[in-house]
């Protein structure tokens, strides 16, 4: 199967779909449709949204994702790394700001997918994921205490970043509602013990609905969304927000974190499908299905979206195997949305709470995060804790940036140490017969072995080659040389410079193929003569020795 074909999978599948495999997508859609439904509530209000907002992003992005998209059974909505990232745009530039943002988000999602970037991927490393990931799941954690424990804060309190979240929480301890504490103690009971009951019914569901008739039949004093929120049950409908020159400028930046961890999390998300149905998905394909979802999640009233890796392996495991399965899942939540959702108002705050504390820890990946910092090199480990840090106390935008610049510094530093300039050693066979095995040399030759890749971090061990007053040939030996770049291929000019300058001539012995198309562009092989390009070591000491003759 190419994996770089622009063809949505579900036109692959739907060649050979038979009426067994669609009844299997049915059961599987209304399945995921059932876990998806208090998550996609749960997550939507932890972005600062109403919760109508969520099931908008399931329904819109979900539905367009799974029919244009580049994987069998990935199933898209709103995830919990976008909670905090959006709870931060929609304070600061509202509403509207943050449509714009994913619609922008979407653009750039769609021309990553054409101009074939899906395989970028690749090079976001390990600890930046781990980092990141880690740190939304504490800052998802955090930003759900105060629902958890009741708290009351004053008028006018700034909760946007974590950091105020934490003070707010110090300084309004005092106002812990223990019934808030005790909803909430119960429904985390339920979502803990309730998988090990049974795997058909989620967790989730069953916390909800024990927290409505807890708080409904009781009377207790705790705040359910209706309380705080206006429930609308109605269709989304089609809205464009305000477009303009200043919108556009301020919302470019926050489309740019939306359409990076976006494409992570999508591309991470049918990677880890693919290792659990042996298959292969469409990486670029599915980039343009991320865009063209979120922009209509945007147009329809939603919040950024992406693939779930949750609720993908919930999928899989269900018996879902082709894109319908997510269409139903789609359809599935429509139906939710017009009958049920004004009994959305009934769930308490402290079971939403509690749902989120279980997808942070279901996200954070501790144990990696532990196993990590026991066996990774310390400078892969700085990265992982810094990445961390500072998702935690700035935001994922300044911890991927910083993240990567360290990530790319440390990696320059360990490739130039791999690389290195190695003189051959000059022995006397009488004097020292354990050198028996050596190559022999004439005195006005001398051998200089260049291996690592030749770049600008390690361009300056070039300078360390030096010549002798007898000596009339210096050969290069390159055998080990995978990749030279402009800032390398300058120093070799400047000592073949040198070189000329003292009538000395220099051959070159085994360069491979990047180096010497860098060097054929460059003019250098011109300057140095064809000839003086020999294929092996041997070759190049009888050229040498031939030169001096």
């Amino acid at each position: 199967m190419n994996k770089d074909r622009l063809k949505p999978m579900l036109f692959s599948t739907i060649k050979h779909y038979n009426m067994q495999q669609f009844g299997t997508d049915v059961i599987s859609g209304i399945i995921v449709a059932i876990i998806a439904l208090p998550l996609s509530i749960a997550l939507a209000l932890a972005s600062g949204v109403g919760p109508e907002e969520g099931l908008y992003t399931a329904i819109v992005a979900g539905f367009i994702i799974s029919f244009l998209g580049g994987s069998r059974v990935q199933i898209a909505g709103p995830t919990a790394a976008f909670a905090t990232i959006v709870a931060g745009i929609v304070a600061k530039n509202g509403m509207e700001g943050m449509m714009l943002a994913t619609i922008i988000a979407g653009i750039i999602l769609i021309l990553m997918g054409l101009f074939r970037l899906g395989g970028l991927i690749k090079f976001i490393p390990y600890t930046i994921t781990t980092g990141f990931t880690a740190g939304i799941a504490v800052t998802i954690v955090i930003g759900q205490i105060k629902d958890f424990l009741g708290l009351i804060y004053p008028d006018g309190t700034v909760t946007i970043e974590t950091v105020d979240k934490c003070k707010a929480i110090i300084n309004n301890i005092s106002t812990v509602n223990p019934y808030a504490v005790l909803v909430g103690m119960i429904s985390l009971v339920i979502l803990i013990v309730w998988p090990k009951v049974s795997a058909k019914i989620p967790g989730s569901l069953v916390a909800v609905i024990a927290g409505i008739l807890l708080v409904k039949l009781t009377g207790l004093n705790v705040n359910t969304i209706g309380d705080l929120y206006t429930i609308r049950s109605g269709l989304p409908t089609l809205h464009v927000p305000h477009i303009s020159m200043s919108a556009i400028s301020t919302a470019l930046p926050d489309g740019f974190t939306i359409a990076i961890l976006a494409a992570i999390e999508s591309l991470l998300s049918c990677v880890v499908a693919d290792s659990m149905i042996n298959s292969h998905h469409r990486s670029n394909m599915e980039l343009i299905a991320q865009g063209c979802g979120n922009i209509g999640s945007a147009l329809f009233g939603g919040i950024p979206a992406t693939g779930a890796i949750a609720r993908t392996a919930a999928n899989i495991k269900n018996g879902g195997r082709t894109p319908v399965a997510g269409l139903i899942h789609s359809v599935t939540l429509i139906l939710v949305l017009v009958i049920l959702m004004p009994y959305a108002a009934l769930i308490p705050m402290p079971t939403i709470a509690a749902i989120l504390f279980i997808v942070a820890y279901n996200m954070c990946q501790w144990r990696t995060f532990v196993h990590l910092c026991r066996t990774a090199p310390k400078s892969d480990i700085l990265v992982l804790v810094l990445t961390f840090i500072l998702t935690v106390v700035f935001d994922l935008v300044i911890a991927i940036e910083i993240g990567m610049l360290f990530a790319v510094l440390l990696f320059m530093k360990r490739m130039s140490d791999e690389s290195g300039v190695v003189g051959w050693k000059y022995y006397d066979p009488e004097e020292d017969p354990d050198g028996m095995n050596l190559k022999p040399l004439p005195p006005q030759v001398r051998v200089y072995e260049i291996f690592g890749p030749m770049f600008f971090g390690s361009s300056g061990q070039i300078d360390t080659m030096n010549f002798r007053d007898e000596t009339k040939v210096i050969i290069i030996r390159m055998r080990g040389v995978p990749a030279l770049d402009a800032t390398a291929m300058h120093s070799l000019e400047n000592f073949q410079e040198r070189c000329k300058e003292r009538g000395i001539t220099l051959v070159f012995s085994h360069v491979n193929e990047q180096p010497m198309n860098t060097m054929r562009k460059s003019g250098f092989i011109q300057k140095v003569g064809e000839l003086n390009f020999r294929p092996h070591i041997d070759d190049a000491i009888e050229w040498a020795k031939r030169l001096i003759e």
